[in-house]
């Protein structure tokens, strides 16, 4: 008996969310069919890919930035690359703990960078609720008119985040969740209860390098996506967006250097390959962006979607 192919497409789908501006905007989501499931439907909006810009430099052994020290510089770089569709700017300097750079000294670097490069810009701040509430405000102010993506609103400061960037100043926002369903759906409701247009919302919903528990991360993107289109739950329909490479870099395969683990190989080469595996299971799963920071990630990444759309 031969195979009878039946496509599994869903009445629902995700909603479409536009960053940036003009001809280098991008749009995420869209589809109503699993993610890369193309032989069920067109997918009109491929996966996107985003590289991370860092305000205190470049953590990884990446050649492009090799000695560029300047944030802009490194923002100009990426931005040229025909691999990045969007970059995403992390303030780690603001950090209290840190450096504790002004929110002032940080606005004035992303009015640089928006005003340098042409792409789509996502901000992401230090990890420090309070400091990241006031930076995500100001931040949003400053850059109105670019439709940017703050990220994240979290449980913890979301109400200050989403009246800013999603009221005030019609910036889109990322909701930022840890690896659980019921979490990710909590925090949309809570912000779309605000008054934010639930299609001016991504999610974030955690993230883990491949091999470190990553199968909790696969479950809750595999449910998100099954109750967004198989249930057409509204409060699940928003794209998701994968912050991969603070995840991938930061365990002991990617981090141990060449003369502490000679029988591990070249650093950078791990690195990239945790990065780049991480990547693609997160969009198998159900990201609709994911951010990485090496630039042959980006560029391994960009290759593999465009084989398989």
């Amino acid at each position: 008996m031969p195979f009878a192919k039946k496509p599994q497409v869903f009445n629902a789908s995700i909603n479409e969310l536009t960053i940036g501006t003009g001809d280098k905007a991008v749009t995420l989501g869209g589809q109503n069919v699993y993610n890369l499931y193309t032989f069920d439907a067109p997918i009109a909006n491929r996966p996107k890919v985003g590289l991370e810009i860092s305000d205190n430099g470049c953590d990884i052994p990446a050649a492009l930035f090799a000695g560029v020290d300047c944030p802009v510089e490194r923002a100009k770089k990426a931005a040229a690359l025909d691999c990045v569709d969007f970059l995403c700017i992390r303030f780690d300097g603001a950090d209290p703990n840190g450096e504790n750079k002004s929110v002032e000294e940080c606005v004035e670097l992303a009015k640089k960078i928006a005003d340098t490069v042409d792409k789509p810009l996502v901000i992401a701040g230090c990890k420090n609720i309070e400091k990241d509430s006031e930076l995500f405000t100001k931040m949003s102010e400053a850059l109105q008119g670019k439709n940017i993506l703050i990220l994240s609103a979290k449980e913890e400061n979301y109400k200050g985040v989403a009246a800013s960037a999603g009221l005030a100043y019609g910036q889109k926002v990322g909701a930022e969740s840890a690896v659980d369903i019921n979490l990710a759906k909590q925090l949309n409701v809570l912000i779309t209860q605000m008054g934010v247009n639930g299609k001016n919302v991504a999610m974030n919903v955690g993230s883990a390098a491949a091999g470190y528990g990553f199968e909790y991360v696969a479950s809750t993107m595999e449910r998100v996506k099954a109750a967004a289109l198989g249930q057409n739950d509204a409060a699940l329909q928003m794209p998701i967006v994968t912050p991969v490479g603070a995840e991938a870099w930061s365990v002991k395969e990617a981090m141990a250097s060449a003369e502490d683990m000679p029988e591990w190989g070249d650093q950078e080469t791990r690195g990239i390959a945790m990065e780049v595996e991480t990547a693609a299971a997160c969009l198998a799963y159900g990201s609709d962006a994911v951010i990485l920071k090496h630039p042959s990630s980006a560029e391994t990444i960009a290759r593999l979607i465009a084989a398989l759309m």
